[in-house]
C-alpha cells in the first residue's frame, strides 16, 4: 500500500505552483506516505470519499484491504431485473399467506388473555353460584315454580342440554350443583383443565337451561363463552398446570384415573336410558348435531393427547397433534373477541334507537328503581345530578358504538377498553350487578395488551411474596 492512494494509483507529487512549493506540510505527508508500510509503527488514516464512511487503514499483520476504484459522484447505476429478480405481487402474497398459516399453526395467540378469560369467567360462575346457594333449589332445584315438566316440554322444543332432567329429586340437584362450584374453583386455579373446562361447561348449561327465566345478560356471555372456552389452550400460563409443567411434574396416574372415571360416567349417561334426548347424536328438533358428539369427541381427544404423550413425545403425531390444538385456540380465541365486539356494537345500536336514550335519561329510571339500588343513598345521589346522567348516558352509547371502529388503532382501543371497564365496575357498584360486570370485564380482557397483563402478574406475585414473607415473619419464634 506505500505509495499508492485509495484508488490504487501512484500518489502524485505536489505540484510546484504558486502556492504549492516543497513547504513543511508537503515534506510531511510525503514522510506519512512513504512511512505507511508494513514496518511503521502507525498506518495513516485513510482519506475519506463523500458519503463514505472513514475506513481504517491496514495495519501491521493485517491483510491489506482491495482497493476499490473512484467512483464520481453520480446516479446509482440500476440493477439488472434479470439477473436478480424481484418476487411479483403473487409471490408476495404467498409468502405473506405461508408465514401467516405458520404463526397460525404454530403460535399459541394470546396466552395471557386467555389466562384472563378463564379466571374472570371462573370466578363470575363461582361468584354467582355462593351468592345463590340459599335460594338454590328455589332458583333451579326441586321447589323451583318451574318444575321438571315444564322444564322438559321447552328443552323438547329447543334442543338445549342440562342434566338436571336426568333424575328428579333433591340428591341429585344437590350433587349437580356442588359438583359446578367444584368445577368453577378448578378452572379458576387450571388444575387438570382439559377435565375441569368441560365439567364446567356442562354446569353452566345445566343450571341455566334448567330455567331459562332467572338470568340476565351476564348469565347469557357466560353461556356462550363456557362452550368456546373448552377449546382453547387457557392454561399455558397462569395455572397449577403450567407449573406443574415447569417443575416437569407429570403425574399421569392421576391424568388417567380422571379420564376413566369421566369416561365411565359418559357411557353409564348415553347407554343407562336416563338423559331423554339431551345426548341424542343428532338433534332431534334442529339441523346440527347434538351434545353426544361433542362430549366423545372431547373424551377421545383427551385419550388420543395422553397415548401421544406416552409413546410418541417428539414425533409426527405429536407435532401434528400440536397444530391442530393450536389452530383451535386461536380459532376460539378469534371467536371470542368476535362475539364482545358484536355484544357491544348490537348493543349500541338498539340503544340508539330508544326513545329514553335518545334523549339522555335512561339511566335516571333504573337509579330509582328498589331491585337496582343496594345503596338507596348513592342511587339517589346520582339520579339527582342530572347532568350526570345526561353524560353517561350519551357516553355509553357513544363507546358501545364506537368500540369496534377503534380496534384499528392501538392506542384509542386502550382508552376504550378502560373506559368500558370502569363503566361496569360503576354498574357493579351503583346498579349491584356483580356478577353481569365481572362477566364483562373477563370477556373485555381478550382485548387486553400483554405488557399490561405481564405487569399486573408481576405486581400480584410481588404482593404474594411480602404477604408470605410477613406472615412467617409473625410466626418466626421470638
Amino acid at each position: 500500500m506505500s505509495g499508492t492512494s485509495q484508488a490504487g494509483a501512484p500518489q502524485a507529487e505536489p505540484a510546484r505552483g504558486r502556492g504549492a512549493g516543497p513547504g513543511r506540510d508537503g515534506d510531511r505527508y510525503r514522510q506519512q506516505v512513504r512511512g505507511a508500510g508494513p514496518g511503521s509503527e502507525q498506518a495513516p488514516e485513510q482519506p475519506l470519499l463523500v458519503g463514505i464512511p472513514r475506513q481504517p487503514a491496514a495495519g501491521p499483520g493485517t491483510p491489506d484491504a482491495v482497493p476499490g476504484p473512484v467512483v464520481a459522484p453520480g446516479p446509482l447505476p440500476r440493477p439488472d431485473a434479470r439477473a436478480d429478480p424481484a418476487p411479483g405481487p403473487v409471490a408476495a402474497v404467498g409468502a405473506a399467506l405461508a408465514r401467516g398459516f405458520a404463526a397460525f399453526t404454530g403460535r399459541v395467540f394470546g396466552p395471557y388473555q386467555a389466562a384472563v378469560v378463564r379466571i374472570g369467567f371462573g370466578l363470575a360462575w363461582l361468584a354467582f353460584l355462593l351468592r345463590e346457594w340459599p335460594e338454590r333449589r328455589v332458583l333451579y332445584g326441586d321447589r323451583s315454580p318451574w318444575s321438571l315438566d315444564l322444564a322438559g316440554q321447552l328443552l323438547a322444543d329447543n334442543g338445549a342440554f342440562t342434566v338436571l332432567t336426568w333424575f328428579g329429586g333433591r340428591f341429585w340437584f344437590e350433587l349437580v350443583y356442588h359438583l359446578a362450584v367444584l368445577a368453577a374453583a378448578l378452572v379458576v386455579l387450571g388444575w387438570r383443565t382439559r377435565a375441569s373446562g368441560v365439567l364446567f361447561m356442562v354446569s353452566v348449561l345445566s343450571l341455566q337451561n334448567r330455567n331459562v327465566f332467572v338470568g340476565d345478560g351476564g348469565d347469557n356471555v357466560l353461556h356462550v363463552m363456557a362452550v368456546y372456552l373448552v377449546l382453547t389452550r387457557c392454561a399455558t400460563v397462569w395455572s397449577l398446570d403450567a407449573r406443574r409443567r415447569r417443575a416437569g411434574d407429570d403425574r399421569s396416574r392421576g391424568a388417567v384415573a380422571l379420564w376413566a372415571v369421566l369416561g365411565a360416567a359418559l357411557t353409564a349417561a348415553q347407554f343407562g336410558g336416563f338423559s331423554g334426548g339431551t345426548l341424542d347424536w343428532v338433534s332431534a328438533s334442529r339441523p346440527y348435531p347434538g351434545f353426544a358428539p361433542l362430549l366423545w369427541g372431547l373424551w377421545t381427544v383427551a385419550g388420543l393427547w395422553y397415548a401421544v404423550n406416552r409413546w410418541w413425545p417428539s414425533g409426527e403425531p405429536r407435532a401434528v397433534l400440536d397444530a391442530l390444538a393450536t389452530m383451535l385456540h386461536n380459532c376460539a380465541l378469534l371467536v371470542i373477541a368476535t362475539e364482545v365486539v358484536l355484544i357491544y356494537s348490537t348493543a349500541g345500536w338498539y340503544k340508539v334507537q330508544g326513545s329514553r336514550w335518545q334523549d339522555g335519561t335512561a339511566l335516571y329510571y333504573p337509579l330509582h328503581l328498589d331491585y337496582f339500588a343496594p345503596w338507596p343513598w348513592l342511587s339517589g345521589l346520582l339520579g339527582a345530578a342530572l347532568l350526570p346522567v345526561f353524560v353517561i348516558t350519551y357516553g355509553t352509547v357513544a363507546v358501545q358504538v364506537a368500540f369496534p371502529f377503534t380496534l384499528i388503532d392501538r392506542r384509542v382501543k386502550n382508552v376504550l377498553l378502560a373506559v368500558m371497564m370502569a363503566e361496569h365496575a360503576g354498574i357493579a357498584v351503583v346498579l349491584g350487578l356483580p356478577v353481569f360486570s365481572l362477566a364483562m370485564i373477563a370477556a373485555d380482557a381478550v382485548f387486553l395488551p400483554t405488557s399490561v397483563l405481564l405487569r399486573a402478574g408481576a405486581g400480584l406475585s410481588a404482593l404474594r411474596v411480602r404477604l408470605a414473607a410477613s406472615r412467617a415473619g409473625r410466626t418466626l419464634p421470638r
